[in-house]
């Protein structure tokens, strides 16, 4: 403990519902073991260029509810450099912080992997990201916010296409990742869901619809934004072309499912890490993302935690559940 005195706290690529609870906890955590805490504003952009300022308790009052980030957050292709990473090692010491906790995703671990390897400098980081795309953790900080705006953005919508007889397409974000499409999709009773990890195609919809019910009229296809397919815009012109009895709509829920307040699973998960990331450097760690993984606190190392392959695997089962359920 006597090593630490001072921690610089940063949130950096695509915001999560969240991630105020989680830099709120930080400091907490921070003065209740009589350590200073630095905020650095606009990530590791902000990083090289010392846009830091002092934390205490009146920072995080009154923010666990809301959405975003009151670090601000950026990508810095500045920091991809050498002499970029450079820099921010110099504002770290020339600051006097002593240990980082980075607040992010793959591409946030990313960087504080070289921090940690090329300088030898104490990290450690938190799961915010919607897409929950992170080994060494069950859930990531703003996951659970985001299906939820999905569930209710897509109750409503069904209410229109059921009014309508209307065969909506919503898009819901997860660029490499089908997860929000899927536990979504499940959630809101989707007639058929696409992601990247089942590979459906076009022509797999196509057989679905072809086969499912000819006695309702409306309908709800999930497509993940980062499907091979190509997006809600092109399945829709597919279907289009091939139902010409179904009024298709396409609706691209967009960056909503990053906002919002953050559910009381995201408050508490966000806490939870937040004090684990503190205690957790102040035992030594370093170069690991903390997460939480069957209730109880691990820490994984970056290198691992960062996506793989076979990150938060859809299994068979999953897809055997869509496949049953919508029915």
């Amino acid at each position: 403990m006597n090593k630490i005195k001072n921690i610089g706290v940063l949130t950096s690529g695509g915001d999560a519902p969240g991630m105020n609870a989680a830099i709120r906890a930080v400091v907490r955590a921070a003065i209740y073991y009589d350590l200073k805490v630095t905020g650095i504003l606009r990530g590791y952009e902000g990083l090289i260029h010392g846009d830091f300022f002092d934390m205490d308790r009146k920072s995080v009052a009154n923010i666990i509810q809301r959405g975003g980030t009151i670090l601000k957050t950026a990508r810095s292709d500045a920091f991809r450099t050498k002499e970029g990473r450079d820099e921010a090692y110099k504002q770290l010491k020339a600051h006097d912080i002593d240990a980082l906790i980075v607040i992010g995703g793959d591409g946030t671990f990313t960087g504080a992997q070289l921090l940690t390897t090329e300088y030898n400098f104490p990290v450690v980081g938190l799961p915010g990201t919607i897409d929950n795309d992170l080994e060494g953790t069950d859930f990531t900080i703003g996951y659970d916010t985001a299906i939820n705006t999905v569930v209710n953005a897509v109750d409503k919508i069904r209410d229109t296409a059921e009014s309508h007889d209307r065969l909506f397409i919503v898009e819901v974000m997860g660029r490499d990742s089908g997860l929000i499409a899927l536990r979504s999709g499940i959630g809101v009773g989707a007639e058929a869901i696409m992601i990247p990890e089942a590979n459906m195609g076009v022509e797999g919809l196509v057989t679905r619809l072809a086969s499912g019910r000819k006695d309702k009229s409306s309908k709800i296809i999930i497509v993940a934004e980062g499907d091979e397919v190509g997006g809600a815009f092109n399945v829709g012109e597919v279907l289009k072309e091939r139902f010409p009895q179904y009024d298709i709509r396409v609706s691209v829920l967009g960056h909503i499912q990053r906002g919002g307040r953050p559910s009381c699973m995201d408050r508490v998960l966000a806490s939870s890490l937040g004090v684990a990331a503190v205690e957790g450097l102040i035992a030594g760690q370093s170069g690991v993302m903390v997460g939480q993984v069957n209730r109880e606190i691990i820490f994984t190392p970056f290198d691992h935690a960062i996506k793989h392959i076979d990150a938060k695997e859809i299994t068979p089962a999953w897809l055997k559940l869509v496949e049953i359920l919508s029915l």
